[in-house]
C-alpha cells in the first residue's frame, strides 16, 4: 500500500499527454490521484490512453477523476453523451436521474476514470446564485436529498465512485467561490433543516466521499472558510455527522481561499482541519511546493493521524 503523504493530494495538469514532472510526481511521491478537465482530452482513444500511462506510472493504482454533472459542468465532447443539467433531468423523474447517473458512470469507467465529482448537494434557494443554480436538483432540501442519492447509486453501478458537494452547502449565497469567498449569513436552524440535509441523507445512504466549499458560514466559524475549518470538517462533519469517509477540498486555486493564504499553507490548515485530501488543480510546481509544506507540517506535529487518512482513502477501492 502506498503510504506517501502524497496520497493525501488530488492535481491537475495541462495537455493531452501525461508532462514527465507530473509522471515523476506520482512515481516519486505517490500522489494519490489526478483530476482531468476539459484541456486533457481530445479523443476516446487518446483519454484511454492518457488514463492508463498515469495509472502504470502509480503502480496500478490511481484514483483518476474528473467533474462530469451535466449541463454547463462537462468535460468531455463525443462520444460521451452530454447530459442535461441536474434540474433539468430532475424535471424527468426518479428513474432518470438514477438511469443518468449510472450511463455517467458506464461511459466513465471504459476510459478508466473512477472518481466523479458528483452529485451535487446544494439546495437552489438563491436565485441570484450563477454558480449553483441549475447544477442543483431544486430549491427543495428533500428533493435535492433523494436525487442526489438515486444519481449516487447510478454512479456506483455504473462503477465510479460519488463525490458529494459542497459541504456545508452553497445553494444560497450570491458570489462564486472561484472568483471571491462568499458568505453564508443562514441561522444554525436554517442550515440544519435545509443546506444539512441533503448531506445527511447521502451520508446515511453510505455516499463514500464529500468535498467542502470555499465558503464563510459565520453560525458554524466566523473565522475560517468550511476548506480550512476544523470547526466544520472535523466538529460537525466527522463527529457530528458521524461520516466515515473521505473529506476533500475543492481546487485550492480558488480565489475563496487563495486570496486569504498561500496556497501551500491552506492546504496544510484543510489536512490539520480534517480533511482527509486537498486538491490543486493546475501547477504541478505548485503541487510539489505544496506537498513539502505538508511534509514539514506533519513533521512538526500540525498535522496529525496519517494512517486514519490513509485507511479512509483505501476504502474507496480505487
Amino acid at each position: 500500500m502506498n503510504n506517501s503523504l502524497g496520497r493525501l493530494m488530488i492535481v491537475g495538469f495541462d495537455g493531452t499527454k501525461a508532462p514527465e514532472d507530473l509522471l515523476s510526481l506520482i512515481r516519486d511521491e505517490g500522489i494519490g490521484g489526478v483530476i482531468l478537465f476539459k484541456r486533457n482530452y481530445a479523443s476516446f482513444k487518446q483519454l484511454k490512453r492518457l488514463v492508463s500511462d498515469l495509472k502504470e506510472a502509480a503502480g496500478g493504482k490511481l484514483i483518476v477523476s474528473i467533474d462530469h454533472e451535466g449541463g454547463r459542468v462537462m468535460r468531455l465532447k463525443e462520444p460521451f453523451t452530454h447530459f442535461p443539467a441536474a434540474a433539468r433531468v430532475a424535471e424527468k423523474g426518479k428513474e432518470a436521474v438514477f438511469d443518468a447517473g449510472r450511463q455517467m458512470g458506464e461511459e466513465l469507467s471504459r476510459v478508466g476514470i473512477n472518481l466523479n465529482f458528483a452529485p451535487v448537494l446544494d439546495v437552489a434557494t438563491n436565485a441570484f446564485n450563477t454558480v449553483i443554480g441549475d447544477r442543483s436538483y431544486g430549491p427543495d432540501p428533500l428533493t435535492v436529498a433523494e436525487f442526489g442519492v438515486l444519481m449516487m447509486k447510478g454512479l456506483m453501478e455504473g462503477g465510479v465512485v460519488p463525490c458529494g458537494k459542497h459541504f456545508p452547502g452553497h445553494g444560497d449565497t450570491d458570489l462564486d467561490s472561484h472568483l471571491s469567498l462568499p458568505v453564508s449569513s443562514l441561522t444554525p436552524k436554517r442550515l440544519d433543516v435545509c443546506e444539512l440535509h441533503p448531506f445527511r441523507v447521502a451520508i446515511a445512504a453510505g455516499i463514500p466521499m464529500l468535498m467542502t466549499a470555499h465558503l464563510l458560514v459565520p453560525c458554524l466559524d466566523p473565522k475560517w472558510p468550511a476548506s480550512v475549518s476544523k470547526r466544520i470538517a472535523h466538529d460537525l462533519l466527522r463527529k457530528e455527522m458521524r461520516f466515515p469517509g473521505v473529506i476533500i477540498t475543492d481546487d485550492l486555486r480558488m480565489k475563496g481561499i487563495s486570496n486569504l493564504m498561500p496556497i501551500p499553507q491552506a492546504a496544510c490548515r484543510s489536512l490539520a482541519a480534517g480533511h482527509d485530501m486537498v486538491m490543486i488543480c493546475r501547477d504541478i510546481g505548485l503541487a510539489r511546493e505544496t506537498l513539502e509544506a505538508i511534509k514539514r507540517a506533519v513533521d512538526e506535529g500540525m498535522i496529525k493521524d496519517i494512517e486514519g487518512r490513509f485507511k479512509r482513502i483505501s476504502r474507496l477501492g480505487i
